[in-house]
């Protein structure tokens, strides 16, 4: 579906008026970003929400500060937060093999020889453990070969055991290799040592505590009714096309052929995310609600890649002087601990036509302009 945005500009909301929305609107008026929510924080209040452009370009419906969006990989931390919560119970030690906790993986094989017609197996020089999954280090695929044709489409169980199944494709802690496969192992281990669904043990513990009453793998009618459009760039590259959001099922309420998918299912808003990342960089405390603690903090958030991997990841969060992580429809979260400063950025785009891949720094560069004095 080709959607033009030509002759839609004098339609933006006039309230958009603040720096970081000047910053944003030529991406849309180049027809290079279709609109975005922003939100920037510290670790006790919400500094600025601002929104640009459109959440459906062809109904002219503006983006709305509660806009709903698919927010992907920024899954993985939230998932990796949730198993860290079992952490500082002493109910889950991250350098365990992760066959303690799901016995289907014993006996796992990784490749030792392919080619076009031959694969040869050995046995790992060790199991793959908790912190391997975490980190993006376990040698398991992105996704298994039953995950078809969408990610959402197996029961969690079912999706982690077709990943005991398949031989890895590495050596654990040799190199880093993202899987989704990995994050959703965490998130079964999740569920077998809590005993409860790993859905329903995250809303208790995080999202309800939380205030993030929009943070779900099944958006309702209502949250659907805000959901921003997804778009790629047209074939032209000069505009922007409507798309659906190829690694989900539809309809994306359908609890009974959408299943939880901890590495990349869930939806929210920036309020919501902004609520997570300020309990974060609040050093795992919220409201006078302690979640986390500090070590289980600096633990996620530094390397946990090993020396023998350059890529700087943590548990669930991409690490550096900054952690944060994005998703593929481009959305991302940053927790500046130097700055002391949180920004949430809310998008829906698989690509960008023209200069919109720089409409992120653009906000960023806003965000710390308006607000990066220091802590």
């Amino acid at each position: 579906m080709f959607l033009s945005v030509i002759g839609m500009t004098a339609n933006l909301s006039q309230a958009e008026d603040s720096k970081i929305a000047a910053a944003l609107k030529p991406f849309v008026e180049s027809h290079s970003l279709a609109g975005a929510v922003t939100l920037v924080a510290s670790k006790d209040d919400v500094l600025s929400v601002d929104k640009v452009g459109w959440a459906d370009v062809s109904a002219k419906k503006p983006m709305a500060a509660d806009s709903v969006f698919w927010i992907a990989s920024m899954s993985k931390p939230i998932t990796g937060t949730a198993l860290m919560l079992l952490v500082d119970e002493g109910k889950v030690n991250v350098d365990d093999p992760v066959e303690k906790y799901l016995p289907e993986f014993r006996g796992q094989m990784v490749v030792a020889y392919r080619d076009d017609s031959t694969v040869l197996l050995k046995r790992p020089k060790h199991p793959i453990t908790v912190k391997n999954v975490l980190s993006h280090t376990s040698g398991l695929p992105f996704r298994s070969s039953l995950e078809q044709p969408t990610l959402d489409s197996l029961p969690l169980q079912e999706a982690v055991h077709s990943y005991a199944l398949t031989p890895l494709d590495f050596e654990p802690d040799t190199k880093y290799q993202y899987s989704n496969a990995g994050i959703n192992t965490a998130g079964r281990i999740v569920e077998v040592v809590s005993g409860m669904p790993f859905e329903k043990f995250v809303e208790e513990r995080l999202f309800q505590p939380l205030g993030m009453k929009d943070t779900t793998f099944w958006p309702n009618e209502e949250q659907t009714s805000r959901l921003a459009k997804s778009y790629r760039p047209n074939a032209a590259k000069n505009d922007l096309e409507e798309i659906q959001i190829g690694q989900l099922q539809y309809p994306l309420s359908d609890r009974s052929r959408r299943f939880p998918m901890p590495a990349g299912g869930y939806f929210s808003t920036a309020a919501d995310m902004g609520r997570f990342c300020q309990m974060l960089l609040n050093g795992g405390t919220l409201g006078g609600r302690r979640y986390l603690s500090e070590a289980a903090i600096k633990q996620m958030s530094s390397k946990q890649t090993g020396d023998l991997v350059k890529d700087n990841y943590g548990f669930g969060w991409s690490s550096g002087t900054s952690y944060g992580h994005g998703g593929a429809h481009a959305t991302n979260m940053t927790i500046d601990t130097q700055k002391g400063l949180v920004t949430i950025w809310m998008v829906q785009h698989a690509g960008f036509p023209g200069d919109g891949d720089k409409s992120q720094g653009a906000f960023r560069h806003a965000a710390y302009e308006a607000f990066g004095t220091g802590k």
